[in-house]
């Protein structure tokens, strides 16, 4: 993406917690050039502890408990990578990762919360569902619900742990719980709740009042109190406690005192006895000074506070600036931690308990006030500023009307596929380009398809092709996946199998250090694909510029009789496409910060999805023809096998797989750049004005990078081959259309209005998606959790 200084420092976070989640948005509010900030973190929608419980009882729903991070990440200027740290290079100055090549850092924090604290206790690991890591606990939560709701509300629930998340949780789960059945038609009353505490009583830390107010919610309820007495082991079914006494015990929630992330007693950090990273008053480790820690990970030496996100939010504000001022060479501030935090513990009925300096209060006005403070923090995150655009260059006088409105675009220009040249542009300037005829040349610009064919002599015919664009994404690694994929594409579309490949990068301008990981980092990830591929990288060429770019010449080799063209289209073929469709809206609303983590990291999922197993399943089905749907969009590489084939074409709308978020981007009228040249092939349409008036119609012209393949197949063979597609991996993979005789008309595609156009709704879908790594899974290994 865009440099605009030259990169200086490096200041990597590790983990989206509290505290980083407010760098973030503080150094998006007063940026220091030649500072990049960089976010390492496994999700990337980041619960909000204090909304966590509301979640649980229904009361708020998935987007408002969370911290959306890449479009913070972007108002920040941050790169964003989706992945978990395992490990520290201290000496080296890098962070190892599970699924990716080591980051390096000029300065580094960690902010990655807290890992279950089973306590060594027998059976827990197998039989407990952990609060701890927050961010991984819905899944989790919904698991033990479905099983409850499975056993139709007969089930014994059991919190272990008194304090205040326990209570909390508990009080949730039970409203949750009861209404889920309720609105089922079954009893409630079938399900018993209790919380086991250690304690001799629940809440120890909480005046006397606070703990009988909650005392007397849980008993309303209907919740038992089990109060000093440890669990020995949990079982299926039932837990056993020190006193030898059993509960029965169908789903055990553990909220006891988390513990740290083992690797760190790998790394050489100072770390207390618990285990977690020591911290001075300036929040750096007291062993390396170019290390920070904040949040329930850091164990302050100075001021031991609870492991509470009361105490991590406020040590934002002192970590960004001490960020801030470490790469500057100034002296940092002394972070001072409140000496006692106000607590407001929900009900889960309208009701809160409050708790300020030992002065208790409760009421329904008590959840009203936590309820507009956590509001109004969350705003801050997930309402963000307006980012600014880059001022377009000033040409008054000099440029007309038309010429001003093209290039005020310029400044929000979008990076890969949608970087092309549009199709009408490219037609007229290689019109008059006559090239040199040669007899070895079977597929060239005077029948242009997606990749040439030379002929050179032999039983298997060469194919040649090359793609380069401008990176769509702040992660050298993985767009350098999504280039080699996009690349390769058009090898797979002919058919072919790759042999070996040329790269061409350009790197933005920078210290040498700089250049060189950024590099590195970028031709791993190419690399990764190629190798998946079986194509081996032989050379390249390398340039400094303004932005990050990539480009493959790619050399295939295909069997005389096996290769596709975009002119194989026969009267009666199925029409398939492989992927979802979407990657132009997505990536341009991201630019903006108006893309969620989730339609993001999904979209790049599929851009790392390998064709190569799509262009095997085709060509088993009878494949006639082939394309890969990329720049040019849907109807743009459509029409393109349509004139190839002299044939016409019914497209139905309704049945294009899209990619999550590409409907709100849409209607939030955020394009690609290169949609309005893709537009100008509507006139391709022969019911243009019953077509423009669908609501997907903008979908057929958003430019893809690494798309998927469309292609035709004999109609008998359609559902095996999509059984077959979708079996490996292409979950997405559909029927859109049908092939038909050429008409008298003048346009060639009739879009097809006739289903009735239904999707599912986002909000029973909405999960985390796992980390951007392997190609050669399928789809499947990057669909949201259901």
């Amino acid at each position: 993406m865009r440099a605009a200084t030259p990169v200086l420092k490096d200041i990597v976070l590790v983990g989206a917690g509290h505290a980083h989640v407010g760098v973030l948005r503080m150094f998006g509010m007063n940026p220091v050039p030649g500072v990049r900030l960089t976010l390492i973190t496994r999700q990337v929608h980041t619960p909000y502890s204090g909304m966590l419980p509301g979640l649980i009882a229904g009361t708020y729903t998935f987007d408002e408990a969370h911290i959306d991070c890449a479009p913070l990440a972007a108002f920040a200027g941050a790169r964003i990578y989706q992945d978990e740290a395992v490990g520290l290079d201290l000496d080296g100055k890098r962070v190892v990762c599970r699924g990716r090549p080591p980051v390096p850092y000029d300065v580094l924090s960690i902010d990655i919360g807290s890992t279950p604290g089973l306590g060594g206790v027998a059976g827990a690991d197998a039989h407990a569902v952990p609060v701890k890591p927050i961010d991984g606990f819905l899944e989790r939560f919904e698991a033990a619900r479905a099983r409850v709701l499975a056993a139709r509300g007969k089930a014994s629930i059991v919190v272990v742990g008194g304090g205040a998340g326990g209570v909390e949780l508990m009080l949730a789960l039970e409203r949750r719980l009861r209404e889920d059945l309720v609105a089922r038609g079954l009893d409630a009353k079938g399900i018993s709740y209790t919380i086991v505490s250690a304690s001799g009583d629940i809440l120890p830390a909480f005046p006397q009042r606070f703990r009988g107010l909650a005392g007397e919610a849980l008993a309303a309820r209907g919740i038992d109190v089990v109060t000093g007495d440890r669990v020995a082991r949990v079982e299926e079914g039932r837990l056993v406690l020190e006193s030898g006494v059993t509960r029965p015990a169908d789903v055990v929630f553990w909220t006891t005192q988390a513990a740290a992330a083992p690797w760190l007693r790998e790394t050489g950090l100072a770390l207390d006895a618990n285990g977690f990273i020591r911290v001075g008053r300036t929040l750096q480790s007291v062993s390396h000074p170019d290390v920070f820690a904040a949040g329930d990970i850091a164990a302050m030496d100075n001021a031991p506070r609870p492991k509470s996100g009361v105490f991590a939010v406020r040590q934002g504000k002192t970590l960004a600036d001490n960020l801030a001022r470490i790469v500057a060479g100034r002296p940092l501030r002394h972070h001072r931690p409140q000496r006692e935090a106000m607590y407001l513990l929900s009900m889960a009925d309208g009701h809160a308990i409050g708790s300020r300096n030992g002065f208790v209060f409760s009421g329904p006005w008590v959840w009203r006030w936590k309820d507009r403070i956590d509001r109004r923090f969350m705003q801050k995150f997930n309402e963000l500023p307006q980012m600014p655009a880059e001022a377009a260059p000033q040409v008054a006088g000099v440029a007309d009307r038309e010429a001003i409105k093209e290039i005020s675009a310029l400044a929000m220009r979008c990076g890969g596929c949608g970087a092309k040249v549009g199709a009408t542009v490219l037609s007229r300037a290689l019109g008059a380009i006559v090239p040199v005829a040669r007899e070895d040349v079977v597929v060239g610009l005077d029948a242009p398809d997606d990749a040439a064919i030379v002929d050179t002599g032999g039983p298997l015919l060469s194919v040649q092709t090359i793609d380069y664009f401008r990176a769509i994404v702040d992660d050298p690694y993985i767009f350098g996946k999504i280039a080699a994929n996009h690349a390769l594409g058009d090898i797979y579309a002919m058919g072919g199998e790759p042999q070996t490949a040329l790269a061409i990068a350009t790197i933005p301008y920078g210290l040498e250090a700089k250049v060189e990981a950024d590099l590195s980092m970028m031709m791993a990830g190419a690399n990764e694909i190629l190798h998946d591929a079986h194509c081996a990288l032989v050379g390249g060429h390398t340039s400094e510029g303004a932005e990050l770019a990539l480009g493959f010449a790619l050399n295939g080799l295909v069997a005389r009789d096996k290769a596709m063209r975009k002119g194989g289209l026969r009267p009666g073929d199925a029409l398939l496409v492989t992927k979802p469709i979407g990657t132009g809206s997505l990536l341009a609303a991201h630019m903006r910060a108006k893309t969620k983590s989730r339609w993001l990291f999904a979209a790049l999922a599929h851009m790392v999805q390998s064709n190569r197993k799509a262009a095997e399943i085709i060509q088993q089905h009878g494949a006639h023809a082939a394309t890969d749907v990329t720049g040019f969009g849907l109807l743009g590489h459509l029409v393109e096998m349509v004139r190839a084939s002299n044939v016409d074409v019914s497209l139905d709308v309704g049945a294009v797989p899209l990619l999550d978020g590409l409907e709100e981007t849409m209607a939030l009228g955020i394009f690609s750049s290169l949609q309005p040249q893709n537009v100008r092939l509507r006139r391709a349409i022969r019911n243009l004005e019953a077509a423009a008036s669908h609501p997907l119609y903008p979908a057929l012209f958003d430019p893809q990078t690494a798309g998927g393949l469309l292609a035709a197949v004999p109609a008998d063979q359609a559902e095996a081959c999509l059984a077959a597609l979708h079996k490996a991996g292409y979950v997405r993979a559909a029927r859109i259309g049908t092939v038909q005789q050429r008409s008298l008309a003048l346009e060639p595609v009739t879009i097809d209005l006739g289903n009735v156009w239904k999707r599912e709704p986002e909000a029973s879908r909405i999960g985390e998606h796992k980390p951007v790594h392997d190609a050669r899974g399928g789809a499947h290994a990057h669909e949201p959790i259901h």
